[in-house]
Order: structure tokens, then sequence, then C-alpha cells
């Protein structure tokens, strides 16, 4: 079908929730796809960071035909040897404890958060059940998650919110330690404000915030959801703040294109959560769980890692290297990068990136956000980055 077919059915069958772009997608290999009417992309956007491993990765794709194969999905009320392995390579790479499976991002938050009030409930009784989160944070849509995420324009049409949420400015401690009281019992953040704009925190920040929540006992969750599975060049961006999580949420890259979430809990809270406190009827399925797995031997490899920051490095160097008035700034780490523009260039921007073949997202007000496949080779990127070039030097 032509993209007008699909977007006139489209139109009458599916609901207007999404902006999406004005393409049809059919099929991919490695970092490019081609639409519907044959034209190519480079994407440097890997579904919002969850093809992590690019398009039609033989790796995964036989690791969940041969498990499909042999079983598709059981319940939780069964142990499968995909689900007990992924959370075994989880644990060990990362230092933590034990893992609860979900199936995205806005669940295993969810997950985290009722974890640490139950935390804070055990502990404590009732009443002390505040989470504190950081101003232009993102944690997901569903109700809860919404009300977490510290953007006002996410708190609207669905009223009544979960309550139980306390706002901090980010890389200010003092406002974080402002925002606890007798009736906090964590504090949430992200490490790099993903959807806010590729935001950074500052390490001295982040390492106040744990040391604030150990002096009080409150848990500390890092919300890994866009950042984790190797994304800014370990396999969690928290290795690479010398800290200690109590809770770290994840999702996206994790299956590769297959929709799974987990929770990782630390010694501190790891068994927490008992029997028909949590669960989910798809989490930890054996065919997503096959899928991770085959993700999870790549991306943990010591020299897979340092590639992510390798590229990471060339692409920032390359894009600041274009000497364009329009190029404000590149943050970020490993590939998760934001070029920072005019706000009201950004969209004019997108669309000429994307008219001339390359795949890009935005974030926050002035970001444009590159989350492309981890193992892009560099032959897709210097193609990606001369067609960025002509887009920002008006070549």
């Amino acid at each position: 079908m032509t993209y007008n077919e699909l977007k006139q059915q489209e139109s009458r069958y599916v609901m207007n929730t999404y902006g999406r772009f004005p393409i049809a997608l059919d099929h991919g290999e490695g970092a490019q796809l081609w639409d519907v009417e044959g034209k190519r992309y480079i994407d440097l956007t890997s579904g919002i960071g969850v093809c992590c491993l690019g398009y039609n990765n033989e790796k995964i794709i036989g690791a969940m035909t041969r498990q499909a194969h042999k079983l598709m999905h059981v319940s939780n009320l069964f142990l499968t040897e995909p689900m007990v392995q992924t959370a075994k390579t989880l644990c060990t790479q990362s230092g933590m404890r034990k893992v609860f499976f979900s199936n995205s991002g806005a669940e295993s938050n969810e997950g985290m958060i009722k974890l640490a009030r139950k935390y804070s409930f055990d502990h404590y009784g009732a009443g002390r059940a505040e989470i504190v989160t950081l101003y232009n944070s993102f944690h997901g849509r569903t109700v809860t998650t919404l009300k977490a995420t510290g953007q006002e324009k996410f708190h609207q049409y669905f009223f009544p919110f979960t309550e139980g949420f306390a706002y901090a400015q980010a890389n200010d401690i003092d406002s974080v330690r402002a925002a606890v009281n007798e009736h906090t019992c964590a504090v949430m953040i992200e490490l790099i404000q993903g959807e806010g704009g590729v935001l950074p925190l500052d390490a001295d920040f982040v390492r106040a915030v744990e040391a604030l929540c150990r002096e009080r006992d409150l848990l500390l969750l890092i919300d890994e959801v866009q950042t984790g599975i190797g994304r800014t060049g370990t396999l969690f961006c928290f290795q690479q703040y010398g800290i200690h999580p109590d809770v770290v949420s994840m999702a996206k890259g994790l299956g590769g294109g297959l929709p799974v979430g987990a929770v990782m809990a630390a010694e501190s809270c790891c068994d927490v959560l008992g029997p028909g406190t949590h669960a989910t009827t798809f989490g930890g399925t054996p065919t997503v769980c096959a899928a991770a797995n085959a993700v999870l031997a790549e991306v943990t490899r010591p020299e897979f890692l340092q590639s992510v920051t390798e590229k990471g490095a060339y692409l920032r160097g390359a894009i600041l290297g274009f000497g364009s008035d329009k190029i404000q700034d590149v943050r970020g780490r490993g590939l998760m990068l934001g070029i920072v523009v005019e706000e009201d260039a950004r969209a004019a921007l997108v669309q000429q990136c994307i008219d001339r073949g390359v795949l890009v997202l935005t974030a926050g007000k002035n970001a444009i956000r590159l989350l492309p496949p981890l193992n892009i080779s560099y032959e897709e990127m210097d193609e990606a980055l001369a067609i960025l070039k002509q887009v920002f030097c008006g070549e």
C-alpha cells in the first residue's frame, strides 16, 4: 500500500494520539530504513532507542525464533530458562541483586514506585509515601507516572492524578533537600533527562542526592528507561556516576525491538515485593527474554561498550565541527545526543533532515535528539553526517 492509502485507513481506524511524521516505513537493515515508496533513510532514532542493535539483526531474530518454536509464552506461575538467564545477566553485570520483569518503561517505573512505597510502609508505617522527582523529568504516561513527571504540561485532562510526588530543581541539592520532608520515601531521577532535552545531571549533584538518601533512609530510584542497555557507553548510565542505586528501571533497548522492561533492586530492598504484591501477565515471557539475552550478550562486551563511547565522540565532534551558527551545543553521553538549536528553527531543521534521508527526533524545547542503533557503522554515520552538514550549513 502507498503512504496515502495507509494514511487514509489510519485516519479511519486508529486513534489520533500521535503526531506522526508523514512516512510509512516498510523494512530495515542495520541502521537503514526504507518506506513503502522505496525511499531510503539513515535512522538516527532506532525506534526511540528501542532497536539498539538495528534492523534485521540475525542474532535477535534467531534467538526469538528458536524460542518461539519451543515455548512462546506461559505465565509467571512457572519458571523458564530465558527469564532466569536475563535476570542473572542483568544482576551480575550491574551489581544489583534481583529483577522484576515488566513490559514497558512506564510499567517499570510504576513497579519502582510501588517498591519504594512498600519499603517505607514496611519500615515506618503509613504516611511516608512521597517521592521527589526533578523538574523537566519524564517517567511515563500512566496516571501515576504522568504525575511523577516534573513537567506541568503533562498534568492535564486525566484528573485526579495519583498524588504523592514533589519536585525539585536538577543540579540543585538545596532544592532537593527542601523538597524532602517526614513524608518522603524516595528520590527518583533520570541521569540524563531524555524527553526533557538530553540534559545530563552533574556528577557532584547525583552523589549529593545519594548521600541525602542514605542520611534519611530514602530509596534512590534511577530511571534508566532511555539511558540503559549500553546507550551511554556503559551497560547502565549510573555506572559512570559512581553511585549505588537502590532500584533501577529499564525498558527500550532491552528487547532489541520486542516490548520488555525490568526493575532491578539492590540488597537493600530486593525482597520488598513478595507474592501477590506485584505482577503482570506478560512480564518475562520466554520469547522476549530470549531476545533480551541476545541483546545482552552483545552489549555487555567491553569492546562493544567502548565502541559506543567512541562513536558518540565521533558524532559529537563532527557535528560541532560543522561550524554552523545554527548549532549552539551538542550534549549527552555515548549515542544519546542532543543538538541544541533555536526553538523556532527546530521544526524546519528536522523536516529538512527527513526530506534528505536522515531520521531524527526532538526533545525538550530546543534539542534535536539522536539515538542511533548502537552498532551503527562509521559508513552509515558518515553518510548521515554529510546530510546533517548540508542541513545545518545551508548547503
